[in-house]
């Protein structure tokens, strides 16, 4: 507005300098009139140059706050031209942008130590409370921690690496008030590595940190980086400082999250089974490699215990080999097979209508062994049952993308009741124990099979059978508890991620 001033003046000025001219026309030899019109025609040069340097001014300053400010005013500012779509989109595209800048916790800043590399060992569930316990190692080091490796190796021969299970960005970012976490090397640490100047180890099972900060760190500040080639209960369970605890439980519960397309499939999932009623999910943990490393073949013919056993052996990193699969029965240590899980959820008075979703593997022994289950339960259901095969293609040979999606619909789920305790069992149980103690039935396998075979005996009637089970469940259900631990055998005490109840508002 203020150039426009000076222009309007401009023309003013000229005006009465033209009147002023054709006065000095009438004047003989008047010096002091042309000393005037000399005067005012300066006054107008000057005036003429100062306002294009002011236009000039102005240009500037508006192509600058163009720069920082256009795109977004001018491109969300409601306009005629633009389509519905477009400001849905744009709206949409803000929104994110926003969040993200509102969410995005400050980063840490640290001395850094070194680099730390984790390769994790084992199916989904246990690589990642893996994962978890090495975030927590990490921060507690003062390192920098490499985005972990995912086993391809194991049984299942996964080939997905952390980036097609997890979202890697916002594992990162969640995280960068705790840890810097880096997808690679930087350049000259990765020179080390190919050069062979790295240490490369596997921790002790079952330490607390400061076997970390007294034996890892020294190698981390003389290497490097150091590599850890296993990392499978490599951390206490109790006797650790809260603040680790509370990390290990952040990371587990926040930090990891599916990547977008495995989230999405879950909803799917559980939208389609919510629209029906209420579910159970069945952790039924009968699949082959868990027959044949456990050993235990209760109900299959001969030729299956041939097939288990060579399996077995097949195998050189299963330790066990010479196994007696009653005694491991008796001793509840088997995953109870479909008949007798079967005979336990009705003796538990469940819904014979109640849909159940198999959160599993291929039931070794197919529908054979599956009929007393779907004959008791005939609403039995699977992912693959449930969606179109196109949608789960890409998931075939996968098999950690295929546990990620059982994972989240059992924590949807009204009721989840694994038959064994493995890795995913007691990570879910946890993970519904955070979500606000939902519904977990742990099955005390033990009791459970001496109650199974008086009844097949005929030493129970089935009102006796029914009651017992129930008496013997009424506290195994998931509710608020104490972690039960055995400081002198770790591997026998309740698994951290199972009842992390430092983390939890009981």
């Amino acid at each position: 507005m203020c150039c426009c001033r000076l222009v309007g003046n401009c023309q003013v000025g000229q005006f009465r300098l033209n009147k002023m001219g054709g006065g000095g026309e009438g004047s003989k030899g008047d010096k002091s009139s042309l000393n005037v019109l000399s005067q005012a025609r300066m006054i107008l040069w000057m005036t003429r140059g100062m306002t294009t340097l002011l236009l000039w001014i102005c240009v500037v300053q508006l192509l600058t706050v163009g720069e920082i400010w256009g795109p977004r005013l001018l491109k969300t500012w409601p306009s005629c031209y633009s389509s519905s779509k477009q400001s849905e989109s744009i709206h949409s595209s803000s929104s994110t942008f926003l969040e993200s800048k509102v969410y995005l916790p400050p980063k840490r800043y640290y001395k850094n130590n070194g680099y730390l590399m984790v390769s994790c060992n084992g199916g989904l569930n246990q690589m990642r409370g893996a994962i978890c316990d090495m975030v927590a190692v990490a921060r507690y080091l003062n390192v920098t921690l490499i985005v972990p490796e995912l086993d391809k190796s194991s049984f299942w021969a996964d080939p997905s690496d952390f980036e097609d299970i997890f979202d890697v960005d916002h594992f990162i970012r969640s995280l960068r008030d705790e840890v810097r976490i880096l997808k690679e090397l930087p350049p000259n640490i990765k020179r080390r590595v190919e050069l062979g100047r790295i240490r490369s180890l596997a921790p002790i099972s079952w330490s607390d940190i400061s076997y970390y900060h007294n034996q890892i760190l020294p190698l981390i500040q003389r290497f490097k980086v150091v590599h850890l080639n296993r990392t499978d209960a490599r951390l206490a369970n109790n006797g650790l400082p809260l603040e680790i605890q509370k990390l290990r439980c952040r990371v587990n519960f926040s930090g990891l999250k599916f990547t977008p397309q495995i989230e999405e499939l879950g909803k799917k999932v559980v939208n389609i089974l919510r629209k029906k009623g209420p579910f159970l999910v069945l952790h039924l943990r009968y699949e082959m490699d868990m027959l044949a490393f456990s050993g235990c073949t209760q109900g299959c013919n001969s030729e299956e215990v041939e097939e288990l056993t060579r399996m077995r052996y097949a195998y050189t990193w299963w330790k066990e080999k010479e196994i007696n699969s009653d005694f491991k029965r008796k001793e509840g240590l088997c995953p109870m097979t479909p008949e007798e899980t079967a005979l336990v959820l009705r003796a538990l008075s469940i819904d014979r209508n109640i849909q159940i979703y198999i959160a599993a593997g291929e039931i070794y022994g197919g529908e054979r062994r599956m009929a007393s289950l779907a004959s008791e339960f005939p609403n039995l259901v699977r992912k693959e049952t449930l969606l179109d095969p196109l949608e789960l293609g890409f998931f075939q040979n996968h098999s950690s993308q295929m546990a990620a999606l059982d994972y989240l619909v059992s924590l949807e789920s009204d009721i989840f009741v694994p038959t064994y305790d493995g890795n995913m069992a007691r990570v879910v149980e946890g993970h519904r124990r955070y979500l606000g103690f939902k519904k977990t039935i742990r099955l005390d396998r033990k009791v459970l099979i001496d109650l199974i075979d008086r009844y097949s005996e005929g030493s129970l009637n089935w009102e006796e059978f029914s009651n017992t089970v129930k008496e013997v469940h009424a506290d195994r259900m998931g509710r608020p508890a104490r972690r039960v631990m055995i400081s002198d055998r770790p591997k026998e005490e309740e698994y951290f991620y199972a009842n992390p109840y430092e983390c939890l508002d009981s």
